[in-house]
């Protein structure tokens, strides 16, 4: 839940994919390190500055948005529910948990206990039309094995964090295969070329 409250600070001109549209779907949706982490250890989101994003993504996903649905470790991190997408956003938020009763009650928040397959039809249907976010890795992998999430959207950092909440984590699981939205090869690789910026002048090579 905590990831997309940082975007909103941030603005670049370079492109981006197309513009995200209400259309009742259910969104697996993260801003990710290069090397695959949607948060630090311990939910710990103080790696996401510095960064840029297409003017008005924020806003976007904020008024295609309907329900969000999170899980409890990423909720106890980050207990604010006017702070998704930097407050851009206003909506119901559904917080999936085995443990309802000891959750502090919060304006605009749900807790739910029950399957995640019907945890994502009480969010649809509050959505109303809208898509739902899914803010969480593993409630988004439970479903991705279900067959209910309809598009991964992820914004990929520069960064390397080494340690933290990964994206997809499902040792010994079968490779899930994935095709573009934009209709192109399907089996196409996607490119990205970096170089590492010297953060300390002492670590450079003379």
């Amino acid at each position: 839940m905590e990831n997309l409250q940082y975007a909103h600070t941030q603005t670049t001109t370079v492109a981006d994919m197309a513009p995200q549209t209400a259309a009742g779907k259910v969104l697996w949706h993260f801003t990710m390190s290069l090397d695959g982490f949607v948060a630090g250890p311990g939910h710990t989101m103080d790696w996401m500055t510095g960064f840029s994003f297409r003017p008005g993504l924020v806003e976007e996903y904020a008024a295609t948005t309907g329900a969000v649905l999170g899980g409890r470790d990423g909720w106890d991190a980050f207990p604010d529910a006017g702070a998704v997408y930097g407050g851009a956003w206003k909506g119901l938020l559904f917080v999936l948990t085995h443990h309802p009763e000891d959750a502090p009650p919060a304006a605009g928040v749900t807790f739910l206990s029950c399957d995640v397959a019907e945890a994502v039809r009480i969010a649809l249907e509050a959505a109303g039309g809208k898509n739902v976010e899914v803010f969480s890795p593993t409630i988004g992998r439970q479903l991705l094995e279900r067959g209910l999430i309809d598009e991964i959207d992820l914004h990929i950092v520069p960064v390397l964090l080494g340690d933290g909440i990964r994206l997809f984590d499902h040792p010994g699981g079968a490779p899930v295969r994935l095709e573009r939205h934009d209709g192109g090869d399907g089996t196409a690789a996607v490119n990205v070329r970096y170089r590492p910026l010297a953060t300390d002048p002492s670590h450079s090579v003379r």
